[in-house]
């Protein structure tokens, strides 16, 4: 027996995060059991394990989906944990002895809020010597730094994580991290240096102009060195203005436009004990940000890989371009060897056009790279930003020079973790799954933004709310997505529980710090509905109660928000008609081609959500036991609906809203009536074919029209339109070389140009939701509410004759799930694995002559077509006497 997967608040050994109580997962492989029977939960403050401070005692109700440990955490303080499995073979197992360790929790800082003297325009740099007479047996670093800092000790970089302290609702809350830094302090003398740059808190943000400080006016850290000795005593370099500080080499740095590196401002050992600190200044105290400093919740931020051997193109134009092959968020490195004062320019663009460098749609981006040289040898990289690339245009250095410079991508994300493959016989459709893992890399950096290129790179709610059982397929998402609803919650608290398009809100902070004061930017539908969609797919995927419980409140919160809209602007009608929307964003069907706005009217999908939401909260309170509110709940979800059929459905049963889009809906959320259902699909039908069975949905069609179909019978057609490859279809992308999705059907035309420059981002992930469609109907593995986090699933894959074979594999938070089918003469061939303490509902697509399971004849599946499974592996052959 193997237990695996060991998570604390669903971290791998998180330092510093932060948890009233611990919150414990596993997973188990490797065992001829099938359930378990039992398990026990230990914690201790020694490695040994031999004084145990938490012991749950054997207990068979402990899932290992989660479970909260009724422990009184101290700050600072490393805790050791195990679990031991019973399985219901009697089997035994006993994981590894893993880690987390609290940050100071509510502890005061010893350190002081500093600051440069030097103009705000300047990038500061500050250093600290200290000297260290004992033995070392632990060191930990806290720190935050604003807008974003890196810390060195010694000349070695404090941690691997990039942009901290990661973008946060800044005026609510504010993120520190711990660093375990041991290892780079030494008996003697050391220092420390931070550098800091502007990030979202200081830099200009948003693309209506260029305003900056939305939450802040200066750069500033506060930092906290605890070194503990073999004796036990404790030493404690805390930020002050003993500190000194620099002029940094890095000249300007901005999240869209890059960054200016003058090497020739360097200090030589700037980190380290020999700095020569001539020239150097005190740092002053500064003001206290007015929101706390809180443990972090964000996961790290990473450079994941790097794409090396770029091709250097050289352009009609003369242009000297490297592509890198692949559309990425992150940087460019290199290794510099060039004369004093040479300045290198590297500029940014996700395409080529008539085959020179293009970056135009960029808006007001620059994204830039200068970097001047001091005649030395470097190893060259940006600090404080980041960059959406395949190509990038180098002037300053020849031919040669960029040969020999080994220019190289660093790919930066929030480090989550791949848990979901799917690969199919159509190679196409491999690369279309390839493209949305990557369009999910580049844009979840912190939080689930839009684009990462443009003058945009925001927190958008639509696109999350689309993505998030897509993303939650590719990978482990319970703890980024709790970081991003929290960032959720305190901007709803700012908006009597609407929330804004975007979280963090910097769209309304302009208002509130540059503007009039009013907030404008909330409450679209399918855009704020993020507020419930999200939490309950987070809840289906990892049936944490825990984590439903703490986004319950904004759930409540946005449907209540919008019951009082409904009471005090739509005559209490039950029917969502008021306010602005995005709607069916980005849509074809709009006959005013320069709207960006679908053809759906927008109050229509904003009562089809209004219920969707009411429905989605009240299956939530049923979850967490909460009668009272679940009957509320229900209660109004019943009478949005029932409003809604009388709006939109005629007596003889026609939805009076002839849009792809608006049938896609009304059948996905169950708004059809049943006596109408049939005509829902058949119109619905009608409207494919007559656009030749292709789809000209937007934002939300998109990601509801293909489950719609499969779920009424016509999976044939959801199949066409995943693989029509003339326009508007995802491999028409693919076709056009696209390596992550667009953000438009069109975004570049038949003839390989642009359709447009004012909104065009070619990594754009929110189309690329039809991965959960593929996972769920392809490969067939659905996870099932009554029993959430993949204890319980239905496989029920439905082949199409155009694919030979589909499979998958999905590290679920209950374990490892592999399905798939491949044709074998008049056979189809379905294997299957089922996890340790799950079970799944294997359901066939259609009847069959005969089925055998694992060799043998099994009647439950040729007579019933399904047949209940428990934890194992399975091969099921179902004849037909023709290929299916």
């Amino acid at each position: 027996m193997i237990i695996e997967q060991l998570r604390v608040q669903h971290l791998t050994s998180p330092l510093g995060a932060r948890m009233e109580k611990p919150i414990f997962s596993y997973a188990v492989s490797g065992t001829v059991g099938k359930k378990q029977k039992s398990a026990r939960i230990t914690v201790s403050e020694e490695p040994s394990m031999k004084t145990l401070v938490f012991d749950s005692g054997e207990r068979e109700d402990i899932s290992s989906l989660a479970f909260e440990a009724n422990l009184a955490l101290r700050p600072r303080t490393r805790y050791y944990w195990q679990v031991e499995v019973t399985s219901d073979n009697g089997e035994k197992g006993r994981s590894e002895i893993a880690f987390f360790e609290t940050g100071k929790r509510e502890e005061p800082w010893a350190g002081k809020w500093i600051k440069t003297p030097f103009d705000a325009s300047v990038n500061g740099l500050f250093h600290k010597r200290f000297s260290v007479r004992k033995d070392i047996a632990s060191a930990r670093l806290y720190i935050c730094g604003l807008g974003v800092y890196e810390a060195e000790i010694n000349g070695e970089k404090a941690g691997d994580e990039c942009l901290a302290p990661f973008f946060t609702s800044y005026n609510k809350h504010i993120q520190y991290q711990s660093y375990d830094v041991t290892s780079l302090l030494k008996e003697g003398e050391n220092a420390i240096g931070v550098m800091l740059g502007d990030g979202w808190y200081l830099g200009r943000f948003g693309w209506r102009d260029k305003t900056k400080n939305l939450y802040g006016d200066s750069q500033q850290l506060i930092a906290e060195l605890r070194i503990a000795f073999s004796d036990g005593s404790e030493q404690v370099i805390a930020s002050d203005e003993s500190w000194l500080c620099h002029a940094s080499p890095i000249t300007f740095s901005n999240i869209y436009d890059g960054e200016h590196y003058d090497a020739r401002l360097e200090v030589a050992d700037w980190s380290g004990a020999g700095c020569d600190t001539t020239g150097f200044v005190a740092a002053v105290e500064a003001d206290a940000p007015k929101a706390p400093l809180s443990d972090r919740l964000s996961p790290p931020v990473r450079v994941v890989e790097t794409l090396n051997n770029p091709a250097l193109l050289k352009t009609p134009k003369g242009e000297l371009v490297l592509d890198f092959g692949q559309l990425l968020t992150g940087w460019i490195r290199f290794e510099s060897d060039l004369p004093a004062g040479r300045e290198v320019v590297l500029e940014c663009g996700e395409l080529l056009q008539q085959d020179c460098f293009y970056n135009e749609n960029l808006r007001t981006a620059e994204e830039k790279y200068i970097y001047i040289s001091s005649g030395k040898k470097a190893s060259v990289r940006p600090h404080f930003t980041f960059y959406g690339f395949r190509f990038v245009r180098v002037t300053g250095m020849s031919e040669q020079e960029i040969a020999s410079a080994s220019f190289a991508a660093d790919v930066i994300h929030s480090d989550l973790g791949r848990i979901g493959s799917l690969e199919t016989s159509n190679e196409k459709v491999n690369r279309l799954v390839a493209n949305a893992y990557w369009g999910q890399r580049g844009n979840f950096l912190d939080v689930p933004t839009d684009c990462p290129q443009r003058d945009e790179r925001m927190g958008w709610t639509g696109d999350a709310q689309v993505f998030a059982p897509t993303a939650s397929f590719t990978m482990y998402t319970p703890a980024f997505f709790r970081k991003y609803l929290y960032d959720m919650r305190m901007e709803q608290s700012l908006l009597d529980g609407a929330v804004p398009h975007v979280v963090p809100d910097v769209l309304d902070m302009r208002h509130r710090v540059h503007g009039n004061g009013i907030a404008t930017d909330f409450g679209s539908c399918a855009w704020s509905d993020a507020a419930t969609v999200i939490p309950w797919t987070v809840y289906c995927f990892y049936g944490d109660k825990s984590l439903l419980r703490e986004t319950y409140p904004g759930m409540k919160q946005w449907v209540d928000y919008m019951r009082r809209e409904d009471e005090e602007r739509c005559g209490n009608s039950r029917l969502r008609r008021c306010g602005f929307h995005f709607a069916d964003w980005l849509a074809l069907d709009n006959p005013d081609k320069t709207s960006s706005h679908g053809g759906t009217e927008s109050f229509y999908v904003a009562t089809a959500y209004y219920y969707y939401s009411a429905s989605l909260t009240a299956k939530a309170a049923k979850a967490l036991g909460l009668e009272e509110d679940y009957a509320y709940y229900t209660e109004l979800a019943e009478e949005i609906k029932e409003a809604f059929r009388k709006e939109y459905y005629t007596p003889g049963g026609r939805l009076a809203m002839p849009t792809q889009t608006a049938h896609a809906v009304a059948l996905y959320m169950g708004l059809a009536p049943q006596e109408h259902r049939a005509r829902t699909v058949a119109d619905l039908k009608k409207r494919l074919d007559d656009k030749n069975v292709h789809l000209d949905t937007g934002f939300v069609g998109t990601y509801q029209l293909c489950a719609a179909l499969t779920a009424n019978g016509l999976a044939d057609y959801a199949y066409t339109l995943l693989l029509n490859e003339d326009f508007p279809s995802w491999l028409y992308e693919v076709n056009m070389g696209a390596t992550t999705v667009w953000e438009r059907w069109n975004s570049v035309m038949p003839d390989g140009l642009v359709s447009g420059t004012g909104m065009n981002s070619m990594n754009h992930y929110a189309y690329g939701c039809v991965v959960e469609w593929m996972y769920r109907t392809m490969a067939g593995l659905n996870p099932c509410e009554e029993a959430p986090g993949f204890k319980k699933v239905e496989i029920r894959p439905i082949p199409d004759k155009r694919f030979d074979f589909v499979r998958c594999s999905y590290d679920s938070a209950a374990g490892r799930y592999e399905s798939g089918w491949k044709r074998e003469g008049d056979a189809t061939v379905y294997t299957l694995t089922i996890p340790f303490d799950a079970q799944a509902e294997f359901v066939l697509p259609q009847k069959a002559e005969r089925v055998t399971l694992n060799g043998k004849n099994c009647a439950e599946l040729t007579e019933q077509g399904r047949v209940t499974l428990a934890a194992g592996v399975y091969e099921i052959r179902s004849y037909s006497g023709k290929a299916e």
